[in-house]
């Protein structure tokens, strides 16, 4: 392929990403630490986040942000939430006309709640905006495990050739036009991790782990429904599928930062000893809000919340679950 990839930011994700198109097609990652370019361009491994794992030898690093961008044909972005605007404006300055925008980010921007496509849109307006999202876990992609993944985006032809410029033998990717679906579902099943670790924490077993993954779907869906996503794409590897991963991988970061919370310590006890963002923690006080917005009950996302904020411990949190009134287990979407 005659197609050049650029993606930004050297975590553990967008450095899978950056490897998996390297296969098919000249690829860059930008970082901003020295030492993780070194790594990459004389080793063939990111040490910082993915030591032992070798990556595609064709992949090149560098910290140059003008001479990544400027001759990408396909922009990725691999940055957290906190940081995509900021990184996205650094980057729209090189960035040439009508270039894709493909957000790695599962997450929801504080402050205004926007998903990171409708941020891409926003200081970029006119480049086609998406995102490739799933049930994907860096270490066992770069492992060889199979897995499967989505590219999501409004223009059937652009994501029709995105799709060849991650797919590999083990690595298969499916189009999905619904953008808003997939983007809600890569967020919210963050915040249903969280919650489905800090039931490990408590020390809780199987069965209320498959109970708060099932009534976490069916929260997902609700308030992603109610947002413009379609009820088949939470069924699917960007809702359902994602969630699965999230919640029982030990790999995991928002499941381990419940499980940590399940065990009684504070949110900055974790993060600190964290080197990558749980994005979970960022986006359940959004979640919430954007959920009293549309009129959606999210019990589960609100009790995360209580606790995150200090409010409440992790198993007072499971009593306020627990002390709902019954009702029917399938509503009306």
């Amino acid at each position: 392929m005659d197609m050049r990839v650029c993606v930004l930011g050297g975590g553990s994700w967008g450095t899978t990403v950056a490897s998996l198109a390297a296969h098919n097609t000249p690829t860059t990652l930008w970082c901003r630490d020295d030492a993780t370019a070194t790594s990459i361009n004389e080793r063939h491994i990111n040490s910082r986040y993915l030591e032992g794992y070798p990556l595609h030898e064709s992949l090149r690093a560098t910290t140059d942000l003008d001479a990544a961008v400027s001759s990408a044909d396909l922009l990725v972005m691999g940055i957290p939430s906190h940081s995509y605007r900021e990184a996205l404006q650094l980057a729209a300055a090189f960035v040439r006309p009508w270039v894709p925008v493909l957000s790695l980010t599962k997450g929801l921007e504080q402050g205004t709640s926007l998903r990171m496509s409708q941020v891409t849109n926003e200081v970029l307006p006119g480049h086609p905006a998406g995102a490739l999202t799933g049930p994907n876990l860096a270490k066992e992609v770069l492992a060889g495990g199979a897995a499967a993944s989505v590219v999501a985006m409004a223009d059937e032809v652009v994501s029709d050739a995105l799709q060849a410029v991650f797919s590999t033998d083990l690595f298969r990717v499916y189009t999905n036009d619904d953008v808003v679906g997939c983007e809600f579902g890569g967020a919210l099943k963050n915040v249903v991790a969280l919650a489905s670790g800090m039931a490990d924490g408590l020390g809780t077993g199987d069965n209320t782990r498959a109970a708060v993954i099932t009534r976490g779907l069916a929260e997902l869906t609700r308030l992603g429904c109610a947002l413009g996503g379609r009820p088949e794409t939470f069924a699917g590897l960007t809702g359902m599928g994602d969630l699965v991963a999230t919640c029982i991988s030990p790999q995991s970061r928002n499941r381990y930062f419940g499980e940590q919370l399940g065990r009684g310590r504070t949110v900055a006890e974790i993060a600190e000893e964290m080197d990558q963002v749980a994005e979970g923690v960022k986006s359940v006080p959004v979640v919430v809000e954007l959920a009293a917005s549309v009129g959606v009950d999210v019990p589960i996302a609100t009790e995360v919340l209580g606790v995150v904020r200090g409010e409440q411990s992790a198993q007072e949190a499971y009593r306020g679950l627990l002390g709902r009134s019954i009702r029917r287990e399938v509503e009306p979407l």
